[in-house]
C-alpha cells in the first residue's frame, strides 16, 4: 500500500505572518514617535489674547505680537496707573466680567490670582484656557514671571530683554549705603509697602530700611500717623506727581506732626505705577529709590528719564 505523504509546511505561512507582523509593530513605533514627538512640541502661542489685570495688561502688551491682544483692563489706559497706556490706545477694555469675555472667542485669559475668581471659575468652565499671575514678593520671582508670561506668549527673547534691562538699571546704581536709612513708603489711601513684597525687595536692594516691614503684617498694610512719627523716618517714599489725584498719602505730608519728625530728611517721588507691577520700569523705580538712599538731607530724589521696552 502507498501512503500518501503529508504535505510539507509551506514556508510562505510562517514567513508571511512573521511579516506581518514586522509590519505591525513598526507602524505602531511610528505612530508611538510621532505621538511622543507631537507631546513634545510646545503649544502654538496664543493669538487672541484678553487680561483681566493690571499687571498683566503691562506685561502683555509688551510682549504680545502686535493684534494679538483682544482687551485690556480699563486701568491699563489711565495714565496715573498705568505705564502702558500708548500701548492700549484703541484695543477695548474690559472691567473683569465674563460676558464681555466669553464672546471674544480668546485662546488664552490671563488674570491676577487674587481678582475675578469668579470669572476665572466660569471661563474655566468654558474650556477657556486661562493663566494666573501671582503677586511678586521679591525681584527675582518678578523675573520668573516675566520669563513665564513670555515663553507662554511665544516670546521668550523679549521676556528675557526686559529681565535684562531691569538688571542693567539695578547694576548702573552706587551699592547701597551703610547704614541704610530708615523710609517710610506713602502710597494713595495710607497704604504703605510690607514685609514680603516687590516694593519691600526693591528699597533693600537700593539701601533703605523699610519701617513698615517691620510693623506691618502684610504687603499692602497701612502705618497710622503715630506709628510714622514714632519711626522717625529719614526718607518718605511718596506718589507725589502733579498729576496724582488727592489723597490720604499728601494730607499726611502736611500734617505737623509729619513735618517736624521728617525734619532733616529727604522725600522721594516714586509714582505707584513704577512699582506695583513687574515690567521694565522697575528700573526707573530702582534708581529713584537709590538716590533717595543716598541723598543728603533735605533733598528730593531727582527722576531719570524714564525707559520702556516697547
Amino acid at each position: 500500500m502507498t501512503h500518501a505523504r503529508p504535505p510539507a509546511p509551506r514556508a510562505t505561512g510562517t514567513a508571511g505572518r512573521g511579516g506581518v507582523r514586522r509590519r505591525i509593530a513598526l507602524a505602531l513605533g511610528i505612530v508611538i514617535l510621532s505621538s511622543s514627538a507631537m507631546a513634545d512640541e510646545p503649544p502654538a502661542p496664543p493669538r487672541r489674547i484678553v487680561s483681566l489685570n493690571l499687571c498683566a495688561d503691562e506685561l502683555v502688551l509688551r510682549l504680545a505680537p502686535k493684534g494679538s491682544v483682544l482687551s485690556v483692563t480699563s486701568l491699563a489706559t489711565d495714565p496715573v496707573s498705568s505705564t502702558v497706556t500708548d500701548l492700549a490706545a484703541g484695543i477695548p477694555v474690559n472691567r473683569g466680567l465674563a460676558e464681555e469675555v466669553v464672546p471674544l472667542g480668546p485662546d488664552l485669559v490671563i488674570a491676577g490670582a487674587f481678582t475675578t475668581r469668579s470669572t476665572v471659575a466660569l471661563l474655566r468652565r468654558f474650556g477657556i484656557p486661562v493663566m494666573e499671575l501671582s503677586s511678586p514678593a521679591n525681584l527675582e520671582e518678578g523675573y520668573r514671571q516675566i520669563r513665564a508670561v513670555a515663553a507662554r506668549l511665544g516670546a521668550p527673547e523679549k521676556g528675557e530683554a526686559m529681565v535684562r534691562e531691569i538688571e542693567d538699571a539695578i547694576a548702573a546704581a552706587p551699592p547701597p549705603p551703610h547704614p541704610a536709612p530708615r523710609a517710610v513708603v506713602l502710597r494713595p489711601n495710607g497704604f504703605t509697602a510690607g514685609r514680603a513684597s516687590l516694593a519691600d525687595d526693591l528699597m533693600r536692594r537700593a539701601g533703605l530700611d523699610n519701617v513698615a516691614a517691620r510693623l506691618s503684617p502684610d504687603k499692602l498694610g497701612q502705618l497710622s500717623l503715630e506709628e510714622i512719627v514714632t519711626a522717625r523716618p529719614e526718607v518718605l517714599v511718596v506718589d507725589d506727581e502733579p498729576d496724582a489725584p488727592p489723597s490720604l498719602a499728601r494730607e499726611m505730608m502736611q500734617h505737623p506732626a509729619i513735618k517736624d519728625a521728617m525734619a532733616g530728611g529727604r522725600t522721594a517721588s516714586v509714582p505707584t505705577r513704577l512699582w506695583a507691577c513687574v515690567g521694565p520700569r522697575l528700573g526707573e523705580a530702582f534708581s529713584r529709590l537709590s538716590r533717595a538712599a543716598h541723598a543728603g538731607p533735605g533733598a528730593i530724589a531727582a527722576a531719570p528719564a524714564p525707559t520702556r521696552t516697547p
